[in-house]
């Protein structure tokens, strides 16, 4: 079984570059993964591939289910996640087009299944999220934006809000001085299972559009502009990164 997965957020329901051999659907104690897992190679490993959002892009960033979309690739033998994720730009140097690693994340979510420590337990666990992505594997991401010419940016907080709504211009300036760089809708409570899960995970952050406020054209046409051809940036990373993660 493939020990690498990818899971695709908004602008990557799907992998054109992946090479099918199957479709599996898994079934948890959590209930359904937004999908059916594919398995298949991409720049010649072999990985398993998940659409958050599922494949006709129609479940909610606060309607996903997180818990079994993370025990679904645990159970088929995933070590490492790589997130595919759409942002908003807060920090000057987060521009439309461009792709970020983020290293540190603030969780604003609410009313989401955001642990698997609550019932039937031995003893009460706190896991140590002190830093939330696995630094291994967004050194690799990060050499390999390098080596593509890619220019990602190395560092980053990301804001992960409730959605499904865009914020408020004040509170992305609320966001600013929280120390927030990125504001996104899915990066919690997906990165504190995968590490409840010992997961190795890391976030490679497309940034799509200025956060409300921070841009002169509408949010929309801003996404609309910018999602593809960030998009296709992952794409040439994650050839280059594939092979070493």
């Amino acid at each position: 079984m493939p020990e690498l997965a990818i899971i695709g957020g908004t602008g990557l329901a799907n992998l054109p570059q992946l090479e099918i051999t199957r479709r599996e659907v898994v079934h948890t104690p959590f209930g359904e993964p937004s999908g059916p897992v594919l398995h298949g190679r991409l720049s010649g490993r072999e990985i398993t591939f998940l659409a958050r959002h599922g494949y006709g892009h129609t479940i909610p960033p606060h309607k996903v289910n997180y818990r079994a979309n993370l025990w679904a690739l645990k159970s088929l033998g995933v070590k490492r996640v790589i997130s595919v994720a759409a942002v908003g730009g807060i920090r000057s140097d987060m521009t439309p087009g461009n792709v970020a690693i983020p290293d540190q994340i603030i969780d604003y979510t609410y009313d989401r299944f955001h642990t698997y420590f609550e019932t039937d337990l031995d003893n009460v666990t706190h896991i140590d999220f002190t830093n939330p992505y696995c630094m291994d594997c967004r050194e690799i991401l990060i050499a390999a934006a390098s080596e593509a010419g890619i220019g990602a940016i190395e560092n980053g907080t990301y804001a992960a809000m409730q959605g499904p709504r865009l914020e408020t211009a004040a509170e992305v300036n609320k966001l600013e001085r929280d120390g927030c760089d990125m504001v996104g809708m899915t990066g919690m409570p997906e990165a504190a299972l995968a590490r409840e899960l010992d997961l190795s995970y890391a976030c490679c952050a497309v940034i799509a559009n200025w956060a409300a406020g921070r841009g002169d054209v509408d949010i929309h046409a801003d996404i609309e502009r910018s999602l593809r051809s960030a998009m296709e940036k992952v794409i040439v990373l994650l050839d280059k990164a594939l092979p070493k993660l």
